[in-house]
Parts: structure tokens; C-alpha cells; sequence
């Protein structure tokens, strides 16, 4: 399993419209991802209920992981992710 830790950089956390562009971005990412807050459950990253439901708020910390079986190609998918997340883009990058 790859982790990546991040801190979330929307002031509005993870909720509408960032929950949404971070969605879209997990469900590019070409492996599966979870995400979780604290010691809290994961869920699918690409679900936007799951996501809502973590009610993780700008500011805290999220943990993204994956167990795909390419470890490499999980990493960089998790990075991706984790720099969305931490940089609080307003738009998906061109190469989620």
C-alpha cells in the first residue's frame, strides 16, 4: 500500500466544488484511491458522497493510499492527487 499524507489547502475543505474537482481527479488517476481523515474509515476517493461525508475541513489532514500492484504508478497518481489537494486548485490540471 502507498500513503500520501497532505494537508488541504481549499479554506472550505473538502466539500462542493472542491470535493467535486478532487472526484473527478481520483477517478482519472488510472488506480484506485481511498482517502480517509484521522483514524477515520477510507473511502473510495472518487465518490463524491464518501468524500462529503468525511467533513474534512481546509486546513486539516487527509491521507490518500492506494494498493494498486504498481507501486510506482500508485505513487505518482497519489502525488498528483496530494498536490491538488494541498495547492487547492480551482480547475483539474491538464494531466491528473
Amino acid at each position: 500500500m502507498v500513503e500520501r499524507r497532505v494537508t488541504i489547502g481549499w479554506a472550505e475543505g473538502l466539500h462542493a466544488r472542491p470535493a467535486s474537482i478532487f472526484c473527478r481527479a481520483a477517478a482519472a488517476a488510472g488506480v484506485p484511491v481511498t482517502v480517509r481523515k484521522g483514524d477515520g474509515n477510507p473511502v473510495n476517493a472518487a465518490s463524491m458522497l464518501g468524500v462529503l461525508g468525511l467533513g474534512a475541513e481546509g486546513g486539516e489532514e487527509i491521507v490518500l493510499a492506494s494498493e494498486a500492484e504498481n507501486a510506482d504508478e500508485a505513487g505518482a497518481a497519489l502525488d498528483r492527487l496530494a498536490k491538488l489537494v494541498a495547492e487547492g486548485l480551482e480547475e483539474l490540471p491538464e494531466t491528473v
